[in-house]
């Protein structure tokens, strides 16, 4: 019997705790083990044997999980794995890990580089689109590989080369460009790094005087919050205000656990931000994002993107019509609050940049006046 939007809204309401309902497989681990950051990359599934001590494959995952070798093949940290629903296919945890044989079809309008970083790329692993702004690839690893990864063409692989080199060469570029005030860390995932490697990336960009605003880019507070440790936080608060923008993009994701990484960020003096990828079949209902956002604000993360699904090879099961997403922000915008209503975007198909979509709300404007609608579908006239 299918599952009533009822039903599922009851679901989503409280995420698992993932302290005391270990799968069998793990209910004999330590918990200094589980909570060593290093034990769970350790001991990623990365294997069609290890997922099946699991959960039951469905044939569409055996398939998938075939395929899935080389760059962007599957890794699960056992916390992750732990989320998982074993009796539903379904699941948005095992969803966005686990390889479905819809990854490996190929379609004319998809492509390797969606954004095209690689032309926007002055030295390797540099990406400078936006004038003031550029973003660092400090990895190509990250701890779980999401599905829907926009950057499968480097995630998972080794092709950028050492960081130290990219690292010489971006500081290089960077103080040869002044207006370059704003910097994004992103990878892959740079909490992959060790503290020592992430503070000699954080404080060689923050000496360099024309930077103004420091970011990372991560789903490790998420993926593996244990990850984020006293140690990792004192050295962070060294280099503050460090911009943290956390991908989550499912309710269940936000556990007991997440929460307490998150906790200690916030604490720390990091300001957090939420971006979600819209995934069809996953939060692509309005109720779901909505939790979502609400949830993120509990947690004191700000909601500041969902980002419609890039036209990646591989991806095409994840994404939804673009009008699913400005659904999504008209149910938000007037029935939450409005710290919880992020923007929806499209990154442009070929290195465009972000460009906001959302529902147009004025219905006409001449000489002066203006008819628009509110939230709730009323008329009003507003004269300039």
């Amino acid at each position: 019997m299918p599952t009533t939007s009822h039903e599922q809204e009851i679901k989503i309401k409280e995420a698992p705790s993932t302290d005391y309902q270990r799968f069998e497989v793990y209910k004999d681990v330590v918990e200094a083990d589980w909570e060593d950051w290093h034990w769970q990359i350790k001991n990623r599934i990365q294997t069609k044997e290890q997922l099946s001590n699991i959960l039951a494959l469905a044939r569409d995952e055996e398939e998938g999980l075939k395929h899935s070798e080389g760059r962007l093949a599957m890794a699960i940290t056992p916390y992750w794995a732990n989320l998982m629903d074993a009796a539903d296919k379904n699941c948005p945890i095992r969803r966005q890990s686990v390889p479905l044989a819809a990854e490996f079809k190929k379609y004319p309008h998809e492509m390797i580089d969606p954004c095209a970083e690689d032309r926007d790329s002055p030295v390797p692993g540099l990406v400078h689109r936006y004038p003031d702004r550029v973003l660092f690839i400090a990895t190509e690893q990250c701890a779980m590989y999401c599905r829907h990864c926009t950057r499968r063409r480097l995630v998972g692989g080794k092709n950028l080369g050492s960081y130290a080199k990219r690292l010489d060469a971006t500081i290089e570029y960077i103080k040869a460009n002044k207006k370059i005030r704003d910097c994004l860390i992103s990878g892959g995932d740079p909490l992959m790094l060790e503290d020592s490697q992430l503070e000699e990336i954080i404080k060689r960009i923050r000496d360099i005087s024309s930077i103004e605003f420091l970011r990372l880019g991560t789903r490790v507070p998420i993926t593996m919050p244990m990850r984020i440790t006293e140690q990792l936080v004192t050295m962070l608060k060294k280099y503050k205000p460090i911009w943290i923008s956390i991908h989550v993009n499912h309710p269940l994701e936000i556990t007991p656990r997440s929460r307490k990484a998150l906790d200690m960020l916030s604490d720390g003096g990091m300001p957090l931000g939420s971006q979600t990828v819209l995934l069809k079949g996953i939060n692509d209902r309005p109720f779901i994002m909505k939790k979502l956002m609400q949830q993120l604000l509990i947690s004191r993360v700000r909601p500041y993107y969902i980002y419609h699904c890039d036209l990646a090879r591989g991806t095409a099961h994840f994404r939804t019509p673009v009008a699913a997403g400005v659904n999504i922000i008209e149910k938000l915008r007037g029935f939450t609050s409005g710290y919880a209503v992020p923007s929806y975007v499209i990154d442009a198909p070929g290195g465009g940049g972000k460009v906001p979509i959302g529902p147009n709300y004025v219905i006409s404007q001449n000489k002066g006046r203006f008819l628009f609608r509110n939230f709730q579908g009323k008329i009003y006239k507003y004269i300039e």
